[in-house]
C-alpha cells in the first residue's frame, strides 16, 4: 500500500511562487507515475502535471510555463515548483501515484489512471 502526504502548501501574493512536495511510502516510487491535480471550491478536480517513470513530463495547458513537475527518486517525493501563481490557482493540491505509466502523456491527465492519492494541501493566492 502507497501512502502519499504532500506539503508546501501556503498562502502566496498573486505572481508568488510555491513549491509543494509529496513523499511516497510503502512501494517501488521509482516505478510509479506522478501526477498532481488540484479542486477549487465548487469545481471538480483538475489535472495538473504528470510524471511518468520515466521522468517525462506533461502539463495542462493551464499551468504550462508556469509549473514545473519533477521528481527524485531517492527521496521518494516528487514536486510541483509553481511560479507565476494567478488568482485562478487556488485549490487543494494532490499529488496521486499510478502503477502504470504507459502513456502517460494522454492516460496521465486522468484522476482513474492513478491508484493513489494523498491528503491534499491548501494554496490560496491573494490578489
Amino acid at each position: 500500500q502507497v501512502q502519499l502526504v504532500e506539503s508546501g502548501g501556503g498562502l502566496v501574493q498573486a505572481g508568488g511562487s510555491l513549491r509543494l512536495s509529496c513523499a511516497a511510502s510503502g512501494g517501488t516510487f521509482s516505478s510509479y507515475g506522478m501526477g498532481w491535480f488540484r479542486r477549487a471550491p465548487g469545481k471538480e478536480r483538475d489535472y495538473v502535471a504528470a510524471n511518468s517513470w520515466s521522468g517525462r513530463t506533461y502539463y495542462a495547458d493551464s499551468v504550462k510555463g508556469r509549473f514545473t513537475i519533477s521528481r527524485d527518486n531517492a527521496k521518494n517525493t516528487v514536486y510541483l515548483q509553481m511560479n507565476s501563481l494567478k488568482p485562478e490557482d487556488p485549490a487543494i493540491y494532490y499529488c496521486a501515484a499510478a502503477r502504470n505509466s504507459h502513456y502517460f502523456s494522454e492516460r496521465g491527465k486522468y484522476a482513474a489512471s492513478y491508484e493513489y492519492w494523498g491528503q491534499g494541501t491548501q494554496v490560496t493566492v491573494s490578489s
